[in-house]
């Protein structure tokens, strides 16, 4: 299974977002009515979420849930992502929806708060042979050091 970013926008009518873990858009889905249920049938047809992500800085029950069911990172922003950054955001891509547009732009958020990092960790793995980068990049997320995910153990601090 790919490891995934998953933007999330729960509500009456829910969003989710799923970014490869080099930032680019697989999927964007939204459902009225639906529950953490069919968040997570739709994350696991996709795949393994390395990151739950919201826009909002206080994050919801359904964010904590979700986080939980799958053991991933939960990434919020400093602050609220404004209605014209996800605007900006979103621009160029395929998203018209509201709701996917707001999962998307949590996802993407997420994504760019670690871009750099994944990037080093990319060339590195690339260079020392490491055939999975994508593991290394989850562990990456995971608050792993590059060495640490390349070796397979976190170092206890």
């Amino acid at each position: 299974m790919a490891h995934i970013i998953v933007g999330i926008d729960p509500g009456k009518t829910s969003g989710i977002a799923c970014l490869a873990l080099d930032g680019k858009l697989i999927m964007a889905s939204h459902k009225t009515g639906a529950g953490v249920e069919w968040m997570v049938s739709q994350i696991r047809e996709i795949g393994t979420p390395s990151v739950i992500a919201t826009d909002k800085k206080h994050p919801s029950s359904v964010a904590r849930k979700l986080n939980s069911i799958f053991n991933s990172r939960l990434m919020t922003p400093q602050k609220d992502i404004s209605m014209e950054e996800k605007r900006r955001m979103s621009k160029g891509t395929s998203i018209s929806n509201p709701h996917e547009r707001d999962a998307y732009s949590a996802a993407l958020k997420a994504y760019n708060a670690m871009a750099n990092k994944l990037n080093q960790a990319e060339h590195i793995s690339r260079a020392m042979n490491v055939d999975d980068t994508d593991s290394i990049k989850a562990k990456v997320f995971n608050k792993y050091s590059i060495s640490e995910a390349i070796q397979g153990k976190k170092a206890n601090r």
